[in-house]
């Protein structure tokens, strides 16, 4: 049974932030903090806590009363929860965001702003860059390689400024906006996946129902990164990111490119393995595939459900995708222009 608390305002708000706490820890206060110094103020705040053995959640809940708190009795992993307050929330737009992400002011201002431009596009995301060291990207977007490797766009990368706006892949779960009704539409994020990947999953998605991300440069925030599951290397991350990277190509590549996907996907996981710090790894990359294969009829249902959504061609979804290995060997962006729109005839 989950408790909600906080301000309820009578007016919905045109933005909902949610935010999803599980020993988040100092990083969950600094992050709310910066919500409460942003330059837009139509927001509401819908901190969901999985139930965090020290209350961090719901001292930060008292803190600020623009939250309104749900206490979960168990950990519902980061998926779960992020739907549940997105179902809590009130506004048309929903802005997911980590605990261990700290916008700066004007970071809801911007994507606001470029939703206006962009009146057709409903999904969009933020420029990230690493806390510890703002001149370094911790990602421009989300990018799908044609080995259905997904990698944040300009990891660990000097940062380029605001580059233009841009489709991207996929929206970093971090911090993104996306239009309520488009989320709850598509089903969400899928809950099996528990946490990781779990934004790639939606962002192919996304792609397959047509409908596009733009990133926004000028939408910034400082990322600390796996601030609550141990570090981007630890077996939980390496063992969920494996398994639902695999599931994310089950579920999500159309026919057409499966078999040519899967079996680049595979290379690309024996190759990494056999890198230093790959080889660390394999025993929980073995292990995550096991996993993967023992439960691959959920990925099979899933795959049942999103095919069902798809409304673009294949030949789209590749287009979308970058099938040069030096943008995944080196991180690279993959940003396409935004076409200037025609204008309406006389």
């Amino acid at each position: 049974m989950t408790q909600a608390t906080g301000e309820d305002k009578t007016e919905a708000p045109q933005v909902s932030v949610v935010i999803v706490a599980y020993r988040s820890g100092p990083t969950l206060a600094a992050c709310v903090e910066r919500l409460a110094a942003q330059s837009f103020r139509d927001f509401e705040l819908v901190l969901v806590d999985n139930a965090s053995p020290d209350g961090e959640a719901q001292g930060v809940a008292a803190a600020h009363p623009f939250a309104r708190l749900i206490e979960n009795p168990d950990n519902r992993g980061f998926a779960a929860a992020m739907n549940q307050g997105a179902q809590a929330a009130r506004g048309r737009w929903l802005a997911l965001l980590n605990p261990d992400a700290f916008p700066e002011p004007d970071w809801l201002e911007a994507l606001i702003a470029a939703a206006a431009r962009h009146p057709k596009v409903r999904s969009f995301t933020a420029r990230q860059l690493m806390d510890d060291d703002p001149s370094v990207l911790d990602g421009l977007g989300d990018v799908m390689s044609g080995p259905c490797i997904p990698y944040r766009g300009g990891y660990m990368r000097p940062d380029p400024g605001d580059t233009p706006e841009g489709y991207v892949f996929s929206p970093c779960g971090a911090a993104m906006l996306i239009d309520r009704a488009l989320f709850l539409g598509l089903g969400g994020f899928d809950e099996t996946f528990f946490c990781y990947c779990e934004d790639v999953d939606l962002g192919y998605r996304l792609q397959l129902a047509g409908e596009p991300t733009v990133v926004v440069p000028k939408a910034v925030i400082r990322h600390v990164g796996s601030a609550s599951s141990g570090g981007p290397k630890s077996e939980f991350a390496v063992f969920h990111g494996t398994r639902n990277r695999f599931w994310v190509l089950v579920k999500d590549t159309p026919w057409p490119l499966l078999p040519l996907v899967l079996p680049l996907h595979l290379l690309a996981v024996l190759v990494i393995s056999t890198r230093v710090e790959g080889r660390k790894q394999v025993p929980v990359v073995l292990k995550a595939y096991r996993a993967a294969f023992k439960d691959i009829g959920l990925a099979l249902a899933g795959r049942k459900r999103a095919q069902a959504q798809r409304r673009v061609s294949a030949w789209a979804i590749a287009r979308a995708m970058t099938w040069n290995l030096q943008d995944l060997r080196g991180r690279r962006p993959v940003i396409r222009p935004i076409a200037p729109s025609r204008p309406a005839a006389p």
